[in-house]
């Protein structure tokens, strides 16, 4: 038995010596890695691109959104006479309306004299309408558009809306990239915005940020105040440009913006795609747009006005003056009444009664609840057509 055994250690032992030399002189005998020999790693491709051929999006990238939105926007140059006003230190044409302070500005463009300036706008129809502001265009002589293909194109006003600070032009050109509407109502705080446009005229650029408040008035740059407000970067150039979502749909127009320096300092202002279709509409159908007035002067009700006045309600709005042989004076609204409801919709403040009354139709008989003394009065207004503004930024009686 001990033979055995013996003989047995001694076979695993030459085994092992044999195994031992192969491995350090021919690994491939016996399949081992050759010392100092390249690893052989199987690589896992990427997916192939789509069929479109567009690159493949990284998470979390908006940049999907800024492809379907980015052809449907144009830059705008202008050129006119020059204006006497600019060596007075007088507002320019570009800035109707802009109140005193230093720190609301609308970005028109970057100034190549005195007689040029750049915008930006959005093509809101394949048959050659666009969309964008007014204080863009206004008093210029000539249009071109400078399309995302790099295409260049003289372009007319089709109609202006200093009220809502918005202007439509047409150019002569088919099957153009309009872009998709979306619905500025739905928006919330916190929501992704990009802005698109020309700014200081170094070509198309988006900027991206959230939706900081909705619903903005009383700042003073338009009759009809319902701003967007974004921190999306805004500088001049970007005027009549695109505000759009995370799916590329135009959610407003870039207007204004509010800074000491005249750059982005994150608060912008946009015009929300509800107003601007119902003046675009407008504007192609008629030339105008159509709103409804009755000639009174409103204000905003306080608490020391309710007081003073000894009114029973505390929210509404004050008129302060009716205009004579006006619809809401032969309807007998007499100043010191405080409007509560235009038809169904209760209004709290002036700019809710603006709207309010705004999208009365002319000819239309209309019902206003009113607050006078102890008593809530309810008269029927028959509507007017609002007159336009005759002078750049002074607001007509409502």
């Amino acid at each position: 038995m001990r033979r055995l055994w013996l003989v047995f250690s001694q076979a695993v032992t030459v085994a092992l010596a044999v195994v031992f030399v192969l491995a350090t002189l021919k690994p491939q005998w016996i399949g081992a890695p050759t010392v100092g020999a390249p690893v052989q790693l199987s690589i896992v491709q990427p997916a192939p691109p789509a069929a479109s051929g567009t690159a493949p999006v990284h998470p979390g990238s908006f940049a999907p959104a800024a492809r379907r939105a980015s052809p449907s926007v144009v830059s705008v140059v202008t050129s006119a006479a020059a204006d006497p006003r600019r060596k007075s230190g007088a507002a320019s044409p570009g800035s109707p309306g802009q109140p005193a302070e230093p720190w609301f500005h609308r970005y028109f463009g970057d100034q190549d004299g005195p007689s040029s300036g750049t915008g930006s706008g959005v093509i809101v129809s394949p048959d050659g309408y666009l969309l964008t502001n007014n204080h863009v265009v206004e008093n210029a002589g000539q249009i071109e558009i400078g399309l995302a293909d790099g295409r260049r194109v003289a372009a007319k006003v089709v109609g202006t809306d200093p009220d809502s600070d918005l202007a439509v032009l047409k150019v002569a050109l088919k099957g153009l990239p309009a872009i998709t509407f979306g619905d500025a109502d739905g928006l919330q705080v916190g929501d992704v915005v990009l802005a698109i446009g020309n700014p200081f005229n170094v070509g198309q650029t988006v900027t991206s940020g959230i939706v900081s408040a909705v619903g903005r008035t009383g700042l003073g740059l338009n009759t009809f105040e319902n701003f967007i407000q974004t921190d999306a970067a805004i500088n001049p150039g970007n005027s009549g440009g695109a505000l759009v979502d995370a799916n590329g749909q135009l959610m407003g127009i870039n207007t204004a913006i509010y800074s000491r320096s005249g750059g982005s300092m994150g608060i912008g202002f946009a015009i929300p795609v509800s107003t601007a279709r119902q003046v675009m509409e407008g504007l192609i159908a008629e030339g105008v747009v159509t709103r409804g007035w009755i000639g009174v002067q409103p204000s905003d009700l306080t608490a020391d006005m309710a007081e003073s006045f000894k009114l029973k309600v505390d929210r509404g709005v004050l008129i302060t003056g009716v205009l004579q042989d006006g619809p809401a004076s032969a309807a007998g609204m007499q100043p010191g009444d405080v409007v509560l409801k235009v038809g169904d919709a209760a209004v709290a403040n002036t700019a809710q009664l603006l709207n309010a009354v705004a999208a009365l139709k002319p000819l239309s008989s209309a019902v206003i609840t009113v607050q006078r003394g102890d008593q809530a009065i309810t008269l029927t207004v028959k509507v007017a057509q609002r007159p336009k503004a005759r002078i750049a930024g002074r607001k007509p009686a409502e």
